[in-house]
């Protein structure tokens, strides 16, 4: 049997306010492609399919024409959910939807119930494992006391081996689950809801089934030969733009696992970071070939440049982001050199000077005015202080 294994598809998502939609279209029509030229049997999504727990109108229309496309394609799906979706609103219907092919595996109640497919040597085992919230999900899994994640995984994988050794003989497993395993890597465009370590799950938690596809971190990863992350298959911060998107195609035959080959996706916008003053920015050469990019702007402009956002998108209408780094360096230690030795009055002046223009006489007084004031009011504070004390 071959599977496809992808994740994190995060449907309805914006970049900076950019609306998604179109994109995550037409990546899901290159995931349908490859399950065409592979003959891929079952495509595995273990969670976050969408963005929001209520998806707008337009991301549920997305996200139902990319599974249909798959169908299409020829294979069978089953998603289950992840911290981001809502699992009830995304198994809604689950029961008829079966039917056609699209499995849902969103109840965790129903870990330990796989959907059961057949090659021609026998029965494989699709457990999903949705995403395990402790204070949710441990009194339904039996495990009142659990407070951490991988309390409540092991509880979750306990039922999955028990119901796999109640099985007959030489039935493949794999296993959805949507989880941050130790010893994988974050990207920083995976919003978490839980500190510290508390979240991360042990890849022992999973031992044996015969392949466990991960969800939750959106770069491909490798934790063990069987227990794998697909990753995004589009880039959802400036901190993903040197990942190489792809998904991973699963064989496995009468033994268990066969293989794994990353299947790489294509780029459907780049993502780019330029650095320089805008006139730099807009003329130079060097940035033809990230004119089409989703851009994120480093001004070195020596003042703030004025309505920059809209200038750099005469060159770069998909610019996203900018930000301005004055170009002397480090504010805090330059504005410690300026200010050194000089008095409440000669700073004032010069901050109305840098924010707005040279202050008027009247501007003047007003600032004496309001020194005069917090120095009297300093001192009525140190007499009390003292009354206090003495």
């Amino acid at each position: 049997m071959r599977i496809l294994h992808t994740s994190d598809w995060h449907i309805g998502r914006t970049f900076h306010g950019v609306d998604l939609l179109a994109d995550q279209e037409q990546i899901l029509g290159h995931i349908a492609a490859v399950v065409a030229e592979r003959g891929v049997d079952v495509v595995v999504v273990p969670g976050d399919v969408y963005d929001r727990s209520i998806p707008s109108a337009d991301a549920v229309a997305v996200c139902q024409r990319g599974f249909e496309a798959i169908r299409r394609a020829g294979a069978v799906i089953i998603a289950t959910s992840g911290n981001h979706d809502s699992a009830t609103r995304l198994g809604a219907g689950s029961a008829f939807t079966a039917a056609g092919g699209l499995h849902l595996l969103t109840r965790v109640s129903a870990v330990a119930d796989p959907v059961v497919l057949r090659d021609d040597h026998g029965p494989v085992l699709f457990y999903g494992i949705p995403y395990l919230e402790p204070e949710i999900t441990r009194a339904e899994l039996g495990v009142p006391t659990a407070r951490s994640h991988a309390e409540i995984l092991d509880a979750a994988m306990s039922r999955v081996r028990a119901d796999l050794d109640s099985r007959e003989p030489g039935a493949r497993s794999i296993v959805l689950a949507h989880a941050f395993v130790v010893g994988a890597e974050a990207t920083g465009s995976e919003r978490s809801i839980s500190v510290g370590g508390v979240e991360t799950v042990p890849a022992s938690s999973f031992d044996g089934v015969d392949y466990v596809a991960l969800g939750h971190l959106h770069s491909p990863q490798t934790l063990r030969t069987g227990v794998r992350y697909s990753g995004s298959p589009l880039p959802y911060s400036f901190g993903e733009r040197t990942h190489r998107k792809a998904v991973l195609v699963v064989d496995v035959d009468q033994e268990g696992l066969r293989g794994v080959e990353q299947v790489d996706l294509p780029v459907v916008r780049g993502l780019s970071r330029i650095t320089g003053t805008v006139e730099e920015l807009l003329a130079s050469d060097r940035y033809a070939a990230v004119e089409d990019d989703y851009v994120s702007a480093v001004l070195t402009d020596r003042q703030r440049p004025v309505d920059a956002m809209r200038t750099l998108r005469r060159r770069f209408p998909h610019a996203v982001h900018l930000e301005w780094q004055r170009p002397e360096g480090d504010d805090l230690l330059r504005y410690r050199e300026k200010v050194h030795g000089r008095s409440d009055l000669d700073i004032a002046r010069s901050f109305l000077t840098d924010v707005r223009d040279e202050p008027t006489d009247a501007d003047i007084r007003w600032v004496e005015e309001a020194l005069a004031a917090a120095a009297r009011v300093g001192e009525v504070a140190a007499e009390s202080a003292r009354a206090e004390t003495a």
